[in-house]
């Protein structure tokens, strides 16, 4: 049976979508069967997977309003094992249509059960609130993923999901847990940004990820970029079946990886500054720091 997880946080901008695409992407290369459910009206999952919003017929809103068949939702992607229901800008007003449908909390989890076995990990990629569908999105999930972004504001809607999730775990999903809280967008450089991870981790202790998310400008630039992101996907591939650090690699694995890039290596050294690489960093840091959510 596979396992539901939720990434949610109702602050903007922590990094939900990010991580959702990269651990699904990571679960992924390492043989396992993946769905990614983008529950966000933004559809930011969706475009990031490759999913061309204006050519689907069939997303999550048809699924929730509609009832229409999960199965025709669901998308593939240019990664192997990888699927996604699409999101839709429709999605707004779903919450406001299901007000008055009988066990409006659950539908969901309901649609998902016919194909739940089908995956070893569903992720569901949150909106940034705190409304009935990302309730739907809890109530569905075994676990729950809170990134929290190491900056001021961060730590001030973190009581009020906890509270959300507790009143969930009391009333609709008694086996909901929370994975880990996962800071993002961390600069160790920044005085607010060691606060902010020391805060977290005194009141959340083992509940935090051991790998944190640094903050590079690289990756923000490589998003458009599809063909050094295809690229990036390579050396994933390369990446990911050694248990490697990023920085000072020696060896066949440089001449794998200079390979995929089309460059040059000096003796046997690849400068891993090169920032395609910077793109699969996460995924990497996920895998071998923390087993915990894989």
């Amino acid at each position: 049976m596979g396992k539901i997880i939720a990434l949610a946080n109702q602050k903007g901008g922590v990094g939900k979508t990010t991580t959702t695409m990269n651990l699904a992407a990571s679960l992924a290369t390492l043989e396992k069967k993946v769905l990614v459910i983008d529950a966000d009206p933004q559809a930011n999952a969706s475009s990031g997977l490759g999913v061309n919003i204006k050519d689907v017929d069939c997303s999550l809103y048809e699924c929730v309003i509609d009832q229409a068949d999960v199965r025709k939702a669901v998308y593939t992607t240019d990664i192997e094992g990888l699927d996604i229901i699409p999101s839709h800008i429709d999605l707004v007003g779903a919450e406001i249509e299901i007000l008055n449908m009988e066990h409006r909390e659950q539908i969901i989890r309901r649609m998902l059960a016919p194909i739940k076995d089908d995956y070893d990990f569903i992720l569901i990629d949150c909106s940034p609130s705190l409304g009935l569908i990302t309730v739907n999105a809890l109530t569905a999930a075994d676990s729950v993923i809170i990134p929290v972004q190491c900056e001021y504001f961060a730590l001030e809607g973190i009581s009020k999901l906890l509270n959300t999730i507790k009143i969930i775990k009391s009333k609709l999903n008694t086996a909901l847990e929370i994975e880990g809280f996962l800071l993002t967008m961390y600069d160790s450089r920044l005085k607010l940004a060691n606060q902010i991870y020391a805060e977290v981790k005194r009141h959340f202790q083992e509940l935090v990820f051991k790998t944190v998310i640094q903050r590079h400008g690289h990756v923000r630039h490589a998003c458009g970029r599809q063909s050094m992101l295809d690229k990036a996907f390579k050396i994933l591939n390369i990446l990911l079946r050694c248990p490697v650090k990023l920085y000072g690699t020696h060896g066949k694995l440089c001449h794998d990886i200079a390979d995929v890039l089309h460059i040059s290596i000096a003796g046997n050294h690849v400068d891993f500054s090169f920032f395609h690489l910077n793109c699969t960093s996460f995924y990497v840091q996920n895998h071998y720091n923390t087993q915990k959510a894989i």
